[in-house]
């Protein structure tokens, strides 16, 4: 990660560590943000959460290697290892069993055989398999052969008679990366060896004669070996060079998809929940617990107005409660899963985060505390949509003159839609700022009589400092205290009883509160249990309609049956069988209509009626069927008895359909267009364009040819007149020359 202001704010956050663990389930190190809609992100992390998956491999980064292949360089076959792992993972992916987004997305990478060719050349510890370079392969032999030549020749000196009195051990010892002995002086006189090394006490590390001999040989087959995968590497990065579009798109492919399973891995490790930012502004957590804390306690809190400025006893938690507020929203922003009950939580959307913590007084600087601190607001003045947190607002000059300055100051920011959170003992500014519909106040409380902070808060008044009592319990001694006291005055204490007595309303009000909600969730319920009640009901009643038909088409079907007889008597009864079971069903219809009125509402064309959950308007009328217009424009025919009347209201507007275009699954990073006249070639490449950048590729190549050179030159005018196109040059000469075009989207 290289983002210094993502880096800057984590620090006065205290959220180093967390990010840190974090950024361990990485393959490669990237900075936090992900380029594009970040509800989209979410859909993505939502289906990977859903599947099992092996992690990706650390890979290295390769942005410098695709420069490098564009300058007609060669990579190292170590680098192009790290490409062969890349590849190897995205090719795991499209053979996972998956359906959905996921699915279309790894659908969408194609590899190109030469990729393919290329990977297939490496075994998975990085070296070229055997039996593709026999000449290589016979060299490797060789170079096997020699190494346990020299091992036996060493062990044999070990085991020789004439040495033995010379031998400090029996061991073979690697010095300066040579096989050596370690022997004492006079050692000449048995062997014949050159002296690679001294010892801490004296003794010499020798390298014979014999043993050395066979190291010249190896070291001519190394030689030998690098000479030949040097020019093995130079070929496979001359194929790599004719693929580099595809090569920036996987690279980016494959960073997008690291970006979501470190975050998938990460939540599955720690028990962590998602926010994704809301569409609004509001702040509302519940059970978030600031990552930096052991066996914190969890926060809840609504901030839903323009500023939340929160008083009360020193070391009560005021700062941890800042920073936990602008942690969830930078964690949210960053999509970072957290410590949160996501399902009762809101997170909104912010330009930007900035925190006020530190004191800014420098010497280095000749920078006074109040001074940084306009600074600080000078610099908000040239932004807007910001969530900030400023920490002891008054710190650094007169209280009274600040209350009045920073009210001023809070009052313009929140015009500028600036979302403020404030810690400070300023009742005076607390006071001002009160009486603004913007401001919300919350006070950390104090337990008098274990005479400790609680850590919890009470929104919607200002809380006492408790200086004196904060003192006490530091160690401060009594008599000070006392005078202390004395010197504050008995105005000043009444003052802080009149603030403990509204705390102690506001707690009894939130009681009230809480008792209230209760009652309203009971109503809710009770609601709920009314409206199932009504869809049985209306359930009821269409299983009725459909006995209604059956009767009908019964009453009918008797009718027909006596049509057909021959004699009139067998005709008249069959007539009055008919008629029975016509009189019966109208008996029942009647006395539902007194139990129902609405039964008996006479409808008529132009009518507003709702059909089960939609409403619209009456079309026409028939003896049993009615048209209908709904409000979301589809018209349909209905029963009398499905409908209920709504008087002649006024009709909605029909909501503009929302239209969403799916990127192409099969475009491709290059295009052939030889042998076509120039309109077939410009409207074949007009539609590979519109493809590449539903796919999102930044850049394409085009194959058009040298020819007579009018294909070319229609190709280059139409590139001119674009509006997507950036630039186009032509190609490298291993990628098509003057016969191609490179296009940057």
């Amino acid at each position: 990660m290289n983002d210094p202001h993502y880096f800057e704010l984590a620090k006065k956050l205290d959220l180093e560590s967390f990010l840190e663990l974090f950024a361990s389930f990485l393959s490669r190190p990237k900075p936090p943000h992900m380029e594009g809609d970040i509800h989209r992100h979410r859909q993505f992390i939502e289906a990977l959460d859903k599947i099992q998956f092996n992690p990706p491999p650390p890979v290295a980064p390769l942005e410098r290697d695709i420069i490098h292949l564009k300058k007609f360089g060669f990579l190292r076959r170590d680098e192009i290892f790290e490409w062969v792992k890349l590849w190897r993972y995205m090719l795991y992916l499209k053979n996972l069993r998956i359906e959905g987004i996921l699915f279309d997305w790894f659908a969408q990478i194609r590899f190109p055989e030469t990729i393919l060719e290329i990977e297939h050349r490496f075994d998975k510890e990085g070296n070229l398999k055997e039996g593709i370079y026999p000449e290589l392969d016979s060299v490797n032999v060789s170079l096997k052969r020699t190494k346990q030549e020299i091992k036996e020749a060493l062990l044999r000196l070990l085991s020789n008679a004439s040495l033995l009195p010379y031998l400090i051990d029996r061991q073979i010892h690697l010095i300066n990366g040579e096989e050596s002995l370690l022997v004492r002086g006079g050692f000449n006189h048995a062997i014949k060896a050159q002296v690679i090394g001294r010892s801490a006490a004296g003794f010499f590390y020798v390298l014979p004669e014999s043993v050395s001999r066979l190291k010249e040989r190896e070291g001519a087959l190394l030689s030998q070996i690098t000479e030949m995968e040097f020019l093995i590497c130079k070929e496979l990065s001359a194929m790599m060079g004719k693929q580099l579009p595809f090569l920036g798109y996987l690279d980016k492919e494959f960073d997008r998809f690291d970006h979501y399973q470190a975050r998938v891995a990460f939540a599955r490790a720690k028990n962590l929940e998602f926010m994704t930012p809301s569409r609004d502004t509001k702040i509302i957590l519940e059970g978030f617990c600031h990552p930096a804390l052991n066996n914190p306690k969890p926060i809840s809190v609504r901030f839903e107005k323009s500023i939340l400025m929160v008083t009360g006893v020193n070391a009560g938690g005021k700062t941890m409660l800042l920073k936990s507020i602008l942690s969830s929203a930078f964690l949210a922003r960053y999509l970072i899963p957290m410590p949160i009950l996501a399902s009762k939580s809101s997170i909104g959307s912010f330009k930007g985060i900035a925190a006020v913590l530190d004191d800014p007084q420098s010497a280095k600087n000749d920078i006074s505390t109040f001074a940084g601190r306009m600074l600080s607001f000078e610099r908000f003045f040239k932004e807007r949509g910001f969530l900030v947190g400023v920490d002891e607002i008054e710190l650094g000059t007169d209280s009274d003159e600040a209350a009045s300055l920073f009210k001023v100051i809070l009052e313009q920011l929140i015009k500028r839609d600036f979302k403020i959170i404030i810690t400070t003992h300023h009742k005076r500014l607390a006071a001002l700022m009160a009486a603004n519909e913007e401001v919300e106040l919350m006070a950390a409380l104090y337990d008098e009589k274990r005479q400790m902070p609680t850590f919890s808060f009470l929104q919607g008044t200002i809380g006492k400092s408790y200086a004196f009592e904060t003192a006490e319990r530091y160690g401060i001694p009594p008599f000070v205290i006392k005078e202390a006291k004395e010197v504050y005055g008995q105005d000043k204490e009444k003052l802080g009883e009149l603030i403990e007595k509204s705390a102690q309303l506001e707690i009894e009000l939130g009681q009230k509160n809480r008792a209230l909600e209760l009652e309203l969730e009971r109503v809710h319920q009770k609601r709920e249990e009314l409206n199932d009640t009504l869809e049985k009901q209306k359930e009821a009643h269409r299983h009725h309609l459909q006995r209604l038909d059956q009767r009908y088409q019964e009453a009918i079907d008797a009718a027909k049956e006596a049509a057909k007889e021959s004699q009139a008597e067998s005709i008249h009864k069959g007539m009055n069988n008919a008629n029975k079971l016509l009189q019966a069903i109208k008996e029942e219809e009647r006395s539902r209509s007194i139990s129902n009125p609405s039964l008996k509402h006479e409808f008529k064309a132009g009518e507003r009626v709702r059909y089960r959950q939609s409403q619209g308007t009456i079309l026409s009328l028939g003896e049993r069927e009615v048209m209908i217009e709904l409000d979301e424009g589809f018209k349909l025919r209905v029963k009398k008895g499905e409908l209920r009347p709504l008087g002649q209201l006024p009709r909605p507007k029909p909501k503009a359909p929302k239209i969403s275009v799916e990127g192409a699954r099969s475009a491709q990073v290059s295009l052939d267009l030889h042998g076509l006249r120039g309109d077939e070639a410009v409207e074949k490449l007009d539609s590979f364009l519109s493809d590449a950048l539903l796919a999102g590729f930044d850049e394409i190549l085009v194959y058009h040819g040298i020819g007579t050179g009018k294909l070319a030159y229609a190709i280059k005018e139409f590139l001119k007149t674009h509006p997507k196109v950036r630039s186009f040059e032509d190609a490298p000469a291993q990628m098509g020359g003057f016969g191609a075009k490179i296009i940057k989207l």
